[in-house]
């Protein structure tokens, strides 16, 4: 005797059995996310006077990134539509010949995956003209670029050789060092979906992976903070709307995390999280270019 279902049962089978793998990988992926007081004053861009933002909009400034660099750029933008100060040309070349005055000039830089790949265009663009046409320069890392395999004390010692052999060559130029971005828990399921096939097919979890970026930051922090520019991009992912620093545990040792309402896929930026680092970014711009608050 053939037992007829209707599809509607069917589809409701199959939504249920989803709804279970989904728990499971959830539970499989959860981060237990601590809170605390920061020593660091969070600034806002609302205390810097118009003729601060003059001397910031009559830079030349080259950015090379990926993927979360493109949040930045994204988050500058939503900045410059509500923020009248805010007149600097957003153009994205990372050809000499097209940089001709004041702007913010952004590229891709290197692969994904690889850091050292990174370093070595940074290092051949200036080279090759662009320092010759910047007053500020810098690049980041991705998350991806620093893993739990990754060797932090072979890749800082590559980066600080490169910039060494730059500051050399182009005094004029201001290089910033920019600390390695985290990663964190998703908000939305659609990234919680995607974290959790990462850790079925073998990718470690986030915390190892934080651990390992951590290490890079230090090493970076203890170079040159207090030395030369910096900007903490992965001090400014740890700190909440709230102003407390968020954290986790992994084997009895803190491990920083993105915060996760700055994030829907667990390591790029949504809307929220790119404004604010941008903010923060710029911050560190007109602090440059000698416009202390």
């Amino acid at each position: 005797m053939r037992i007829m279902v209707k599809p509607m049962y069917i589809i409701l089978l199959i939504v249920a059995a989803m709804v279970g793998v989904m728990g499971l990988l959830v539970l499989g992926t959860s981060i237990q996310v601590h809170k605390r007081t920061c020593p660091h004053v969070m600034r806002s861009l609302v205390h810097f006077p118009p003729e601060a933002w003059e001397q910031l909009n009559n830079k030349t400034i080259f950015f090379g990134h990926k993927s979360v660099g493109y949040n930045i750029i994204d988050g500058i933008r939503d900045i410059a539509a509500s923020h009248g100060s805010l007149n600097l040309r957003v153009v994205e070349t990372k050809n000499a010949d097209q940089i001709e005055g004041p702007m913010l000039a952004h590229a891709q830089v290197g692969r994904n995956f690889d850091p050292y790949s990174k370093i070595a265009e940074f290092k051949m663009l200036m080279e090759s003209g662009l320092a010759e046409k910047v007053d500020v320069a810098f690049f980041k890392f991705c998350f991806v670029d620093v893993v739990s395999t990754s060797n932090p004390d072979a890749i800082i010692a590559a980066y600080c050789e490169a910039m060494d052999e730059l500051k050399s060559r182009f005094p004029e130029v201001v290089f910033v060092h920019v600390t390695v971005p985290l990663c964190g828990p998703p908000k939305k399921a659609r990234g919680i979906l995607k974290a959790s096939i990462k850790r079925l097919i073998g990718r470690p979890p986030v915390l190892n992976e934080n651990q390992v970026r951590a290490r890079y930051n230090t090493l970076l922090r203890k170079r040159f903070s207090g030395k030369e520019p910096l900007f903490d991009f992965a001090l400014y992912e740890t700190l909440g709307p709230d102003g407390l620093q968020y954290y986790s545990f992994k084997d009895d040792q803190e491990v920083p995390v993105l915060v996760r309402s700055y994030t829907d896929d667990g390591g790029h930026l949504n809307a929220t999280g790119r404004r604010y680092v941008a903010e923060q970014m710029l911050i560190t711009l007109l602090d440059l270019a000698g416009c202390s608050q």
